[in-house]
C-alpha cells in the first residue's frame, strides 16, 4: 500500500520525471560540499579553537563515522516512512546541522558536524535505491550525472572556502555555514515528491518484493564493499590533508585550496566520461582497474616529483571521480531490484566509511609522528593495491 500518489516500482509519471531528476541532482549537490569546505580552512579552525592535528583529524572524520554507524539503518528508515520522505527529512537535518556547525560554540561545531554526517549517511544510502527503482535501465547514466553535480558542488565548496574565510574574522564559520542554503534549495525542489510514500507492500501481498539474498552473506557484496571502502579512504584523506601537504611544500593556502578545486573539477569531468562508458562494456573490470591506476599514479607522482603537484592532484581527481561513480553504480548493477540495492548500499557504505574514517586519522598521526608526508602517502599506495584487487572481482558481470 502507498499513501498519497500511487507509485509502481520502476516507473515515474512523465509529467514529474523532469522535476524528480532535478530534485535528485540538487540532493546530490549536498553530499560533499559541507565536507570538502573543511580541508582548505582546517588550519584556521585549529588556530581559532587551539586544537591539535589529532583533534582536527577526529573532527574531520566524524561525518565518516556517522556514515558507518547510520548507513545500515537507512534502508529500514526508507521502508518505514518511504524513500522520498526519508530523503526530505535528511535534507532538513542537513541544512539545520550545517547552520549549527557554524555557530560560535565548540559544542555546536561538534554537534552540527555529527548530525550533518547522519543526514548525509541517509541520503548516501537511499539515493542509489531511488535511482535503481525509477531509472532501472539507466543506472550508470543517472548515477554519473548526479555524481557530476555532486563533484561540481564539492569543487565549488573547496575553491571558495579560503576566499570566504578571508572576508571576516573567524570567517571559516561563514565558509562552512553558507552551504545550508544549498540544502534548502534541494528541499524546495524535491518537496512535491514527498506526497509519494513508496513503502514496499506487505510480504506475501500482490506486488511485494521477491526475497533476495542478503549482501552480508555474499562474496560479491564484500568485494563491492572493500572497493567502496578503499576508494572512500583515498578520497577523504586527500581532500582533508592535500592542502596541508601542499603548504608543507611552500604552496600558499589560497593556491592549495584552488588545487583542491582543480581536483574536484577533474573528478566532475571523469564522472561524465565514465558514466557514458559503463553501458558500453560487458562488465566494469577495466574501468575499475583504470580508475584505481589513476589514483596510484597521482600518489606515486607526489612522492617522486612533488613539484608537479598540480598534475598529480588533477590525476587524483580523475581517479576519484571515476571511482565514486563506479562504486555507486555497482549498487544497482550488481542487484536484482531497488530493495536489494538499498541493502548493498547500506552495507558497503557502513563498512566502507568505517574504513574511510580511519584514513585521515591514520595519516594525520603518521605525519605528526614522522614530521613528513612520505609515510602517509606510501600507506595510500598499499590501500590502492587492495582496491585494485577488489575492483577486478567486483567488476565481473554478476548479480547477488
Amino acid at each position: 500500500m502507498t499513501g498519497g500518489t500511487a507509485t509502481r516500482p520502476g516507473t515515474v509519471r512523465t509529467s514529474q520525471s523532469g522535476l524528480l531528476l532535478a530534485g535528485i541532482l540538487l540532493i546530490a549537490a549536498n553530499l560533499r560540499a559541507a565536507i570538502t569546505s573543511v580541508g582548505p580552512v582546517v588550519e584556521d579552525i585549529r588556530a581559532d579553537l587551539s586544537i591539535g592535528g589529532a583533534t582536527a583529524s577526529v573532527l574531520i572524520s566524524l561525518p565518516l563515522v556517522a556514515f558507518a554507524v547510520v548507513s545500515p539503518l537507512a534502508p529500514g528508515l526508507a521502508r518505514r516512512i518511504g524513500i522520498e520522505r526519508a530523503l526530505g527529512a535528511a535534507l532538513v537535518v542537513l541544512a539545520t546541522a550545517t547552520v549549527v556547525r557554524s555557530l560560535p560554540s565548540t559544542v555546536a561545531l561538534w554537534t552540527g558536524t555529527a548530525f550533518l554526517g547522519i543526514a548525509i549517511a541517509v541520503i548516501n544510502v537511499v539515493l542509489p535505491s531511488l535511482v535503481k527503482r525509477d531509472y532501472p535501465g539507466r543506472v550508470g547514466q543517472v548515477t554519473g550525472l548526479y555524481s557530476s553535480v555532486q563533484g561540481a558542488a564539492a569543487a565549488l565548496a573547496s575553491g571558495l572556502a579560503v576566499p570566504l574565510a578571508g572576508t571576516a574574522q573567524h570567517g571559516w564559520r561563514l565558509a562552512l555555514g553558507i552551504w545550508a542554503g544549498l540544502g534548502l534549495i534541494a528541499l524546495a525542489v524535491f518537496l512535491p515528491q514527498l506526497r509519494r510514500r513508496s513503502v514496499p507492500p506487505t510480504p506475501g501481498s500482490p506486488g511485494a518484493p521477491v526475497p533476495r539474498r542478503s549482501p552480508w552473506g555474499s562474496a560479491l557484496g564484500w568485494q563491492v564493499t572493500v572497493f567502496m571502502g578503499c576508494q572512500s579512504t583515498i578520497y577523504y584523506t586527500l581532500i582533508t590533508w592535500w592542502p596541508s601537504v601542499q603548504q608543507a611544500q611552500g604552496v600558499s593556502a589560497p593556491a592549495a585550496g584552488w588545487q583542491l578545486f582543480a581536483m574536484q573539477v577533474a573528478g566532475l569531468l571523469a564522472n561524465l566520461a565514465v558514466a557514458r562508458l559503463i553501458p558500453r562494456y560487458p562488465d566494469q573490470r577495466l574501468l575499475l582497474l583504470g580508475a584505481t591506476g589513476l589514483f596510484a599514479i597521482a600518489v606515486a607522482g607526489q612522492l617522486a616529483a612533488p613539484g608537479a603537484s598540480l598534475l598529480w592532484i588533477v590525476l587524483a581527481g580523475a581517479g576519484g571521480g571515476s571511482c565514486i561513480v563506479l562504486a555507486l553504480s555497482l549498487f544497482g548493477l550488481r542487484t536484482h531490484d531497488h530493495h536489494q540495492a538499498a541493502a548493498l548500499s547500506g552495507m558497503a557504505q557502513s563498512v566502507g566509511y568505517a574504513l574511510a574514517a580511519g584514513g585521515p586519522l591514520l595519516l594525520g598521526a603518521l605525519h605528526d609522528g614522522t614530521g613528513s608526508w612520505t609515510a602517509p602517502l606510501a600507506v595510500l599506495l598499499v590501500v590502492l593495491a587492495v582496491q585494485a584487487v577488489a575492483g577486478v572481482l567486483a567488476g565481473r558481470a554478476r548479480l547477488l
